[in-house]
């Protein structure tokens, strides 16, 4: 039993926002997802919200609702608008909200409005908050987040700078939140990043979080990185990163079957 807990899915009949940083010229359907998934010998994939959709989940949930023993759904959200939807959504399979700063988008403020509401509701369901974001700003998010008492998924490694790798400041404090017991980190999308900060940052999360909050997953379709990766080789990579196979067992499953209600 294993669980990908980063993919996304879309075509190009959808309607991509005006906003967007890039354009993808290719679907990213789910038969697609679902055949790499069977040809790596993947259980179960969790689907999370793509930039270039917005807060316009649609497909998302409709591919949730067309595997509902195979898949949850991570979605983005206006909490101004959308807290009267979270019914909908958790009963077509979603289990968090994704936050994607990606491009310097400015830190919500969690404790105040719309979004101190949609984080006490995300607290009640049990559901995560997942945080895209470098390091450099993550604690900023993370914070209040973690004393407001919600769960939060941090991804691909916390995004340390390329040049400055493990040594960010920006990651080491991240590897502080290890004890608070609020906070799990994705082992994926190393390319954003480099592999080789990947392997060095690897045993520094496990030292700090355990695997019990570490989670892997593949980013597929590797959103601007379509022409380098492949799906094998981001599974492949988590035996280089979490050598003793227990340790992989309890990241691919056990984690992931929880913290995502599967």
């Amino acid at each position: 039993m294993s669980v990908d807990t980063h993919a996304h899915v879309f075509h190009r009949s959808l309607r991509f926002i005006d906003s967007r940083r890039f354009t993808p010229d290719y679907d990213a359907p789910l038969d697609a997802y679902l055949a790499h998934l069977d040809a790596n010998g993947i259980t179960r994939g969790v689907l999370i919200a793509v930039s270039v959709l917005g807060n316009n989940n649609t497909y998302l949930l409709e591919c949730l609702r067309a595997q509902p023993a195979r898949l949850r759904g991570v979605v983005a959200v206006d909490p101004q608008t959308d807290l009267d939807q979270f019914d909908a959504f958790e009963a077509a399979g979603v289990v968090g909200v994704r936050v994607n700063l990606t491009g310097n988008l400015p830190v919500p403020d969690f404790t105040i409005g719309a979004w101190k509401e949609a984080v006490a509701e995300c607290a009640r369901r049990k559901w995560h908050i997942e945080i895209n974001d470098r390091a450099a700003r993550l604690s900023d998010s993370l914070t209040p987040l973690v004393d407001a008492g919600v769960n939060v998924v941090v991804d691909h490694f916390g995004m340390p700078d390329r040049q400055q790798g493990t040594s960010d400041v920006g990651f080491r404090r991240l590897l502080t939140f290890g004890g608070s017991g609020r906070v799990w980190v994705k082992l994926s999308g190393a390319y954003r990043t480099s592999f080789e900060i990947a392997k060095q940052a690897a045993p520094l999360l496990r030292d700090a979080f355990g695997p019990q909050r570490l989670l892997w997953a593949s980013d597929w379709p590797f959103t601007q990185y379509e022409a380098t990766q492949e799906y094998a080789t981001q599974r492949a990579a988590l035996d280089e990163w979490i050598p003793h196979a227990q340790d992989r067992q309890t990241i691919l499953n056990d984690t992931p079957t929880s913290l995502f209600k599967f």
